[in-house]
């Protein structure tokens, strides 16, 4: 199963992810959220040897002068969380940087919107409405989701679900709030990512 632990910050928690072989570590660059990083801290970024993660920067409707001054040679994916359509997909796609689109499902008609970037993205990601409040994807929905490596799932994953998403076919999962500090948005808990890696590591009987 691969993971995606997103919100982090770029000086303390970056090594312990690598450490555990997170696969997807994920920045966010929108000014609203409590995880926003400042542009500064991107000179920190090219400081560690990622071995085998990728790092991901999560935006909202980005416009090229931003990826093309701060996201290209910096980050590995661009996930695109705003109301970018095909042809924008497409464009950005073109600018030489891999992608991650998130779909947000709230009723069932939102679920066959993928189809539109499923050809383009590299990594297709159903996400909650809710927007850094830390809802999950509607219940009566997570078995009409599509499953397979290109398809993950976010939504107030944390280490006491994340077996169950598991158990329902996801083995792409995108963690954020979960991990944080009780009452501190944005400040990762070093000991729930390890609690949690190894609780997905643990030999199933």
């Amino acid at each position: 199963m691969k993971l995606k632990i997103c919100g982090l910050n770029p000086i303390r928690d970056v090594q312990l992810c690598i450490n555990l072989n997170v696969e997807y570590l994920g920045f966010v660059f929108y000014e609203k959220s409590p995880r926003n990083i400042n542009f500064i801290e991107l000179d920190n970024l090219k400081k560690y040897n990622k071995k085998d993660s990728s790092f991901v920067a999560v935006s909202v409707n980005p416009s090229n002068d931003f990826i093309k001054k701060k996201i290209i040679g910096n980050f590995d994916y661009i996930q695109l969380h705003g109301d970018e359509n095909k042809n924008r997909v497409y464009e950005i796609k073109n600018l030489g940087i891999k992608i991650i689109k998130a779909i947000k499902i709230k009723e069932k008609k939102d679920i066959a919107s993928y189809k539109n970037f499923v050809d383009i993205a590299d990594l297709i990601l159903f996400d909650s409405t809710s927007m850094e409040k830390s809802q999950s994807v509607p219940e009566n929905l997570l078995s009409e989701l599509p499953k397979g490596d290109k398809f993950g799932l976010a939504g107030a994953i944390n280490s006491e679900n994340i077996l169950r998403y598991c158990q329902l076919g996801f083995n792409f999962l995108d963690l954020s709030s979960g991990l944080e500090r009780e009452n501190l948005k944005g400040y990762k808990d070093h000991l729930k990512i390890k609690n949690l890696i190894n609780k997905i590591n643990e030999p199933k009987n």
